[in-house]
């Protein structure tokens, strides 16, 4: 068992002390006593570097779909390799890549490709300032949209700074500047009324609102179609734009979570499975408002380059792995979904332990709440949640599931019903740790 079953890592961690800050290079996969280390994947399974074998429901938080090392996407990335791997010049690759996402995403007519989604969302939010003259953005509470210091105001604010029905704005790294908080304005998540208000205080200043349809650091909770639908007609009223960030959220359906909702952004933000594997971004949008970018007639109004944007063996695994998600597969995800959901809600039913799952298609996110789950304050965890998840989280582990600390799941398609199962399983044996706290 963890961590005295994890020999190896631990001497990896001590060693990476010596050159990394706190041994780290990436915060979200920090663990106390000390991170595992992986040495290979294959299909929906990890092994670390003693040797033990997980069942991966992290994927790299949600940007695997397909699994590790898909023979389909290790052929079309080496056959690129062979190629070459990036060069000072466009290549068809992104072509392709760009004509599948129009074609699957109703707001979209255009594309730019970046390197992560963070950098899709910093883009987009410069796009609206460039589009609209405009300097302010509004963002929910709790909402995760990377790195870009306008984009994190707000993530994980505590109840002191809740301030009632309008959120203040404040920083979630030291060192934000006053004046990055002053031109952001924080929403309410599924909460029309107070949403709608704040926007409309703020019209004339701000150039957009930007939304994940189903935010993960928020809690996972689907938005309420009439929220994002109020979003849409504000936004339009005011003369704002709507973004939609998809980085997470377009693995739910095969034209994302704007075609599950029914309602069309004005920009777009990708990234995690469009990729294939590889680092990957993009910023879509209408025509109009992707002019922007347009160099054809001397300098744009917003200039974007990126030593790799568009990089072709992302472009090239990309592709593949978008292709590999027809309606079939979507379908299948939906099932395993559902499944899990399923089971690990009827093991909370059995264990009698406060909680549940919440989540569509291939996420889920697991709670420790006996109240309803509605926005990032409902999703707050209180001491005892706190001490409950990291129980059950240890427990999966031992039990050979990896999950992301804070109870997401993101699920892949090599998934069986018999891996189903087993995360099943490993589920309600977690939970029988957590009864065993009381």
């Amino acid at each position: 068992m963890y961590p005295d079953s994890n020999p190896h890592s631990r001497a990896l961690y001590d060693r990476a002390l010596n050159t990394l800050p706190g041994g780290n290079t990436r915060t979200t996969v920090f663990m106390k006593p000390f991170p595992i280390y992986a040495a290979r994947g294959e299909g929906c399974r990890v092994w670390d570097v003693d040797g033990n074998e997980y069942i991966d429901c992290i994927n790299n938080f949600t940007s695997l779909i397909h699994g590790h090392a898909h023979p389909v996407l290790i052929e079309a990335a080496t056959r690129q390799l062979s190629l070459g791997s990036a060069f000072g010049l466009p290549t068809e690759s992104e072509l392709d890549l760009s004509e599948l996402l129009v074609s699957r995403l109703p707001s979209v007519d255009q594309v730019r490709f970046a390197n992560s989604g963070t950098e899709a969302v910093m883009m987009a939010l410069k796009a609206a300032r460039a589009f609209t003259g405009r300097p302010k953005i509004a963002k929910c509470e709790g909402a995760y949209h990377g790195s870009y210091d306008y984009a994190e105001v707000s993530l994980d604010p505590t109840p002191e700074a809740w301030g009632g029905n309008a959120p203040v704005s404040v920083a979630y790294a030291k060192g934000t500047p006053d004046n990055v908080l002053a031109d952001v304005v924080t929403i309410p998540f599924n909460d029309i009324e107070a949403a709608v208000s704040l926007i409309r205080e703020h019209g004339s200043e701000l150039a957009c609102v930007l939304v994940d349809p189903m935010p993960n650091r928020a809690g996972l909770v689907p938005a309420d179609k009439a929220y994002l639908a109020a979003l849409r007609q504000v936004t339009r009223e005011i003369g704002a734009l709507l973004i939609f960030d998809e980085v997470i959220t377009f693995r739910l359906g095969y034209h994302g979570a704007q075609g599950i909702w029914g309602i069309e952004p004005d920009l777009t933000t990708l990234g995690k499975i469009m990729g294939g594997g590889f680092p990957v971004g993009a910023i879509g949008g209408a025509r109009e408002f992707m002019a922007v970018f347009d160099p054809s007639s001397g300098k744009p109004a917003l200039p974007h380059g990126g030593t790799f944007s568009a990089n072709p063996v992302t472009m090239r695994a990309g592709l593949a792995a978008m292709k590999l998600l027809d309606a079939a597969a979507f379908a299948r995800l939906d099932v395993i979904g559902d499944a899990v959901r399923g089971g690990i809600n009827d093991a909370f039913r059995k264990s009698e332990v406060a909680g549940g799952t919440v989540g569509l298609g291939s996420l889920l996110k697991i709670h420790f709440a006996d109240r309803p789950i509605r926005d990032y304050r409902s999703a707050y965890m209180t001491e005892q949640e706190t001490r409950r998840q990291s129980v059950f989280n240890r427990g999966l582990l031992n039990r050979g599931v990896l999950a992301a600390g804070y109870g997401l799941m993101a699920l892949s398609m090599p998934m069986t019903d018999a891996d189903v199962d087993a995360i099943v399983a490993a589920a309600s044996g977690a939970l029988a740790d957590v009864s065993a706290l009381a």
